[in-house]
């Protein structure tokens, strides 16, 4: 018997289509609720841009790819980049016309790129931002998380000059930046396990980017969508069909969830 689900957003709550949470999906959400088993969000969103997720009930979120994770306010984990990390890259992504972006409860960007159609597309691909996001003026003091715009080639130079520093692909042209290994969805996954209490064999997980590899591999039963990643898919116990197609429900009563 499964007793929690964990969702990635884009992709897999939201349609790869049109970006919107299909009915099939909120007709599963509601059946999870009734059937008493916890739903969490596990998204590379800033925590303020689940709102829609919040009002279908869902109230533990692990935002910002792992570095938040919040059961309605409580704070149950949070990672604080290093005020000395931020300025130095901020410093060096401006140098060298590089767009970054800052979380905290919400995202803000330091103003490159915001006619860099790589970097609109990254935006919406990843987050399902039409807008440019607001530009920073004064970096707060509690950012959970970095990520920097650049390809393969470009991130050479980042990486180079901060070898203290994790780099951490999840799409083609966007990267986490952390100072340390231990901020990943599969990490923010065990600290909720362990909040509420629940084995890893109990819990299910459904993704569809690379960010999600490491979340399905410690679930009891990762399911990729058939939207995803074709290396996260090689990785899933189960691929259901597109989020479009309503591959929440199928694969949750295929397995009998709900």
């Amino acid at each position: 018997m499964y007793e929690i689900v964990f969702f990635d957003v884009d992709g897999t709550l939201y349609s790869e289509v049109d970006r919107v949470i299909p009915e099939s999906t909120k007709a599963a959400i509601k059946r999870l609720h009734e059937k008493g088993i916890k739903i969490v969000v596990a998204t590379g969103r800033p925590h303020n841009l689940c709102g829609e997720l919040v009002s279908l009930g869902i109230d533990t979120l692990i935002s910002s790819n792992g570095a938040l994770v919040k059961n309605q306010n409580e704070i149950i984990y949070r990672s604080v980049i290093s005020q000395k990390t931020v300025h130095e890259l901020s410093r060096f992504a401006e140098l060298h016309g590089h767009g970054i972006s800052y979380f905290t409860d919400s995202i803000a960007m330091n103003g490159i790129g915001v006619e860099v159609q790589r970097v609109r597309n990254a935006l919406a691909e990843t987050l399902g931002l039409v807008d440019y996001p607001v530009t920073i003026e004064t970096l707060p003091e509690e950012i959970y998380c970095i990520c920097l715009y650049a390809d393969e080639r470009e991130a050479e130079k980042f990486i180079d000059h901060f070898p203290q520093l994790h780099f951490v692909r999840f799409h083609d042209y966007v990267m986490n930046v952390l100072e340390s290994q231990v901020v990943s969805k599969s990490q923010a996954i065990q600290r909720v396990l362990d909040y509420y209490k629940i084995d890893v064999s109990q819990s299910v997980a459904f993704g569809d980017g690379r960010n999600d590899i490491d979340m399905l591999e410690l679930v009891g039963l990762g399911i990729a969508m058939g939207n995803g990643d074709e290396v996260l898919k090689q990785q899933a116990d189960f691929v259901t069909r597109k989020a479009s197609e309503d591959g929440i429900h199928y694969a949750l009563t295929q397995f009998g969830i709900i």
